[in-house]
């Protein structure tokens, strides 16, 4: 009976040597392709095509970078140039590939006490609700979304010193602040669109050029970083930046069937001017 134990024992670590260990691809990523319920939807289908099986952290656009730089993630999906572009200088990062775009809103109450909607620019449009003195709810954790809105509030003359509030939260969260606190806030299409349950909110500034939110995905070079999974990282650039890939991203829906995500990876040179 030993003997025979012995024997199974011997096939079981066999198998074990020559099985292929299971494949996980580790992601840092913004909000919005999370909250809105994409992330789930490409998963599986890599998953399928893969045998990756890939798992995420959904924090804001500077968090889901330092995460990566301190060898937490294998791969980031983020939307904020200048954060990129220092996290490609900095070594951290290669291989940036632009995957797909919407667009910032400024959204506020339903009656619009500012005034905002009419606005000729993102600026005017801030600029009316700092003069109104009604509150600006701002998410305050460095994701692509808040640096968005850093750069806005200096060309409308600086951040208001009253009813000014960050919440320190995802965009998710800080919609329901807004709404709840009647105040404005700067937002992403995918995510206000895509975001079930929310009322008492709506765009007064958008469908503006200057509010193009351009996502991309960049592998953590192993160079840099010796963790990093960078076979696993490369799978999932060419999943998301091939047809089928964009395929999905770009008929990807939420709630009322409107499309959140233009796919971009076609577009000629589009890694280099975006």
């Amino acid at each position: 009976m030993r003997r025979l134990a012995s024997i199974l024992l011997g096939l079981t670590l066999g198998l074990s040597s020559v099985l292929p260990a299971d494949r996980v691809l580790m992601l840092a990523t913004t909000t919005s392709v999370d909250a809105t319920g994409l992330l789930n939807m490409l998963a599986d289908e890599f998953k399928k095509d893969t045998e990756i099986t890939l798992r995420w952290i959904a924090v804001g656009t500077g968090a889901a970078l330092k995460q990566a730089r301190d060898g937490n993630a294998d791969v980031v999906i983020v939307h904020a140039k200048k954060l990129e572009d220092e996290f490609l200088r900095d070594g951290f990062g290669v291989n940036r590939r632009v995957i797909a775009r919407n667009y910032f809103m400024i959204v506020g109450p339903n009656d619009d006490p500012a005034r905002a909607a009419g606005s000729s620019s993102a600026a005017e449009a801030l600029g009316r609700v700092k003069s109104s003195g009604a509150p600006f709810v701002s998410r305050g954790d460095k994701s692509g979304t808040h640096t968005r809105e850093l750069d806005l509030w200096v060309l409308a003359g600086g951040k208001p010193e009253t009813a000014y509030l960050e919440t320190g939260q995802g965009m998710a969260e800080t919609l329901r602040v807004a709404a709840e606190r009647r105040g404005y806030t700067l937002t992403d299409t995918a995510t206000f669109y895509g975001l079930r349950g929310l009322a008492g909110l709506k765009p007064v500034y958008e469908n503006s050029p200057e509010f193009e939110n351009i996502y991309s995905v960049i592998a953590v070079d192993p160079a840099r970083v010796p963790t990093a999974r960078y076979g696993e990282a490369m799978a999932f650039i060419a999943f998301l930046t091939s047809p089928n890939g964009q395929k999905l991203i770009g008929e990807f829906k939420g709630k009322g069937g409107r499309p959140l995500f233009e796919p971009m990876a076609a577009a000629p040179g589009v890694d280099l001017v975006k």
